[in-house]
């Protein structure tokens, strides 16, 4: 009886595995656990965190900023203001907490992270060719995992489909830079030659990756991300643009006040177009924190580098940037940039602390939201550059792929040292004023004297 009642458990336990979903290869299956709440900031510590990120920011309120701003410690808002129009010209419609801004490049952390839930959920293998999932694609070494990270060796469609002979008349979509790729294949301008061999930051991949999504899920991108992260997040205010959005899709604005007009590549998704808040993309970063979305090794792939061709502290993991500094310590974030649309996405993961920075007025100043990492860790970036050049279809002249035409150099300033209640970062701004005004009084010397 006692080996009747093993054979029977044995056969029941057998019944039970089978009939459990197995994971695609190399994920780790151990989910991480749902995170605690984080402790509350006491009242001095919300005061500290608040001060210093006010005297940060305020100056940059008081130029031509137009946009959002919001900082986040332990899920809890120690700043967050609203400034300007929808249209900065008319000055019309105040900017507040349910204005949704273009994110450009911030969107690829959906594509990355939709990619990987498939990856998660088994439907997918992050290894397979590209051509496995869209046919005729013809670069069989092209994996998603290439795409993801930058390394697919194809080159930026905002660039080889500004070409003769592409009709600038109409909008593009994803399957024309694909069929685009399929009818070019043998041009260098779309491929390197050779995948896995370098990092190059392009727009190819995503638009491509968004591709992969609608094939394996059945859906539309947008109804993809929307049934997914959206609502289960309660992104309200998040969405994927298409021309049924035009109504309500917010313009952008060259520095002058002129609004960008739409232009043929503005409707190709994945690498951009998902429009959202500062308080939806904190609902993300706290989504992305809780464990319940993505198990521990999809995040530890995520948050991997894998380009070590050159020295450095930058990197890029799965669909996010990151600086690796040499202390040890990780700063994952994005940043954006599409016509007049500039987006800082950071998050300091150690220190579950998050600034997001939107603007639609080609304010370039707001990636120097970056610098105010080191009021919560030792991130380092006081003398750091934080203009990575996102790809623009306006920068197609004069610039190389991921290059930031006209680019200026940062002035370094000094560091906000964390938890002090007595530094402050008022003068960031003004130091740059000087640096330059002193500069500029050398110069006019150095001529007089010669």
């Amino acid at each position: 009886m006692k080996g009747i009642g093993y054979l029977v458990l044995s056969v029941t336990l057998l019944v039970v595995s089978c009939g459990q979903a197995q994971p695609a290869k190399t994920v780790q299956i151990d989910t991480v656990a749902v995170a605690p709440p984080p402790p509350a900031l006491t009242g001095p510590e919300l005061e500290h965190y608040s001060s210093i990120a006010g005297r940060f920011f305020d100056p940059m309120l008081t130029g031509h900023f137009n946009g959002s701003i919001l900082v986040a410690k332990n899920g809890v808002v120690v700043y967050e203001r609203y400034k300007g129009f929808r249209n900065p010209v008319r000055k019309q419609d105040s900017i507040n907490a349910h204005t949704a801004f273009h994110l450009a490049s911030v969107s690829k952390t959906f594509t990355a992270m939709g990619t990987l839930k498939l990856w998660q959920e088994g439907k997918l293998d992050i290894h397979d060719p590209v051509a496995k999932y869209l046919p005729n694609f013809p670069y069989p070494t092209v994996t998603i995992e290439t795409l993801l990270n930058h390394r697919s060796g194809l080159h930026n469609y905002v660039h080889f489909m500004d070409q003769r002979g592409v009709n600038k008349h109409y909008f593009l979509q994803n399957g024309d830079v694909l069929q685009y790729i399929i009818d070019h294949a043998n041009d260098r301008a779309v491929f390197s030659g050779q995948a896995n061999r370098h990092f190059e930051y392009s727009n190819t991949n995503f638009a491509l990756l968004a591709m992969i999504i609608e094939k394996v899920s059945g859906l539309s991108y947008a109804d993809y991300l929307t049934r997914i992260f959206f609502q289960p997040i309660g992104m309200q205010d998040t969405y994927v643009f298409t021309l049924s959005d035009s109504a309500k899709a917010m313009t952008s604005y060259y520095q002058n006040g002129r609004p960008f007009r739409m232009e043929f590549l503005d409707l190709v998704y994945g690498d951009k177009n998902v429009y959202s808040t500062v308080r939806d993309m904190l609902k993300w970063d706290n989504a992305l924190r809780s464990g319940q979305l993505f198990s521990k090794g999809v995040l530890d792939s995520a948050y991997a580098g894998y380009s070590f061709e050159k020295p450095g502290q930058r990197n890029y993991g799965l669909g996010w940037r990151m600086l690796m500094i040499p202390n040890g310590k990780k700063l994952i974030y994005h940043n954006g940039w599409w016509h007049g649309n500039r987006t800082v996405f950071v998050r300091m993961l150690d220190e579950n602390a998050t600034i997001i920075a939107l603007s639609n007025n080609d304010y370039r100043n707001v990636y120097s939201a970056k610098r105010l990492c080191d009021l919560f860790g030792d991130y380092r970036q006081g003398n750091e550059s934080f203009d990575e050049g996102e790809s623009d279809s306006t920068a197609v002249s004069g610039a190389s792929v991921g290059e930031e035409p006209h680019e200026v150099k940062p002035v370094p300033v000094k560091k906000v040292r964390p938890r002090s209640h007595h530094h402050s970062t008022a003068g960031v701004h003004h130091a740059v004023k000087r640096a330059y005004a002193h500069t500029a009084k050398k110069k006019v010397q150095k001529k007089k004297v010669s």
